[in-house]
């Protein structure tokens, strides 16, 4: 990972876009990258834990590198891994008693920062409760261009903070095979739209902001492409973004 090769042309463009937050797939631990991104006044959902073959050990040294910088918002925890079993195929189970493990780690080396934890569409009850020790949850989800019933739904189930932890759609029209930029501008407009209308900062809102996926295109997401190359592909499980509801991760 190059975050400290990237940091500074990535938080101008951030900035210059309004955005305030970015949530990492790998922890930083550079403080000097910390201190760029806070210069923008841009913080920080540090992921600390992703990977399920990684021992729990390798938290510490995570968390303790960068706990008291300035830019930390929160702690995550996986990302959907209700659905790849923390990228290893690890059955449900496993996968939630890992979850819980890891976030009273983390609440044990760090009292000050919330611990959130990313999940694909909406945990159950059963789920909640076993991970009743998480602060924050974040929800990936992608419905055309609405969130369906998931703000309603969420405040009846609990009554933790949440936040969009990937929204959005791509830049590809695979039904007319070319780039569609409108497509995916109007689409994240909207979304965006929503989440505010949702937020917590109104009476009764119930999210805590949203991440749009994603700043980087990812050209090895194409299995059959060249990650040198701007393929078409990239799948992912569940619905998918608007128009085309089908996922294009290279772009």
């Amino acid at each position: 990972m190059d975050f400290r090769g990237f940091v500074a042309a990535d938080a101008e463009l951030m900035a210059k876009a309004g955005i305030n937050t970015v949530r990492t797939y790998e922890a930083i631990n550079d403080t000097q990258v910390l201190d760029i991104l806070w210069s923008k006044r841009i913080q920080v959902l540090n992921t600390v834990y992703i990977l399920g073959t990684d021992p729990l050990s390798i938290i510490a040294q995570r968390v303790q590198a960068v706990k008291d910088h300035p830019a930390i918002l929160m702690w995550v925890v996986g990302n959907e891994w209700n659905y790849n079993g923390l990228y290893v195929g690890m059955g449900f189970p496993q996968a939630v008693a890992r979850v819980a493990s890891a976030v009273d780690l983390i609440k044990g080396l760090d009292a000050k920062h919330p611990v959130a934890t990313v999940y694909g569409e909406l945990p159950d009850l059963a789920t909640l409760q076993k991970l009743r020790n998480v602060d924050a949850w974040g929800i990936n989800k992608y419905s055309g261009l609405n969130f369906g019933n998931l703000f309603a739904e969420w405040a009846r189930i609990s009554d933790a903070p949440m936040f969009l932890g990937e929204y959005g759609a791509d830049a590809y029209d695979s039904r007319t095979s070319r780039p569609d930029e409108r497509s995916q501008a109007k689409a994240t407009t909207r979304l965006t739209q929503l989440i505010v209308e949702a937020s917590s900062v109104h009476r009764r809102g119930v999210c805590i902001g949203g991440i749009i996926f994603e700043f980087a295109d990812e050209w090895w997401k194409d299995s059959a492409g060249d990650p040198r190359k701007h393929n078409v592909g990239g799948v992912s499980p569940g619905g998918g973004p608007w128009p085309d509801l089908t996922f294009n991760e290279e772009w």
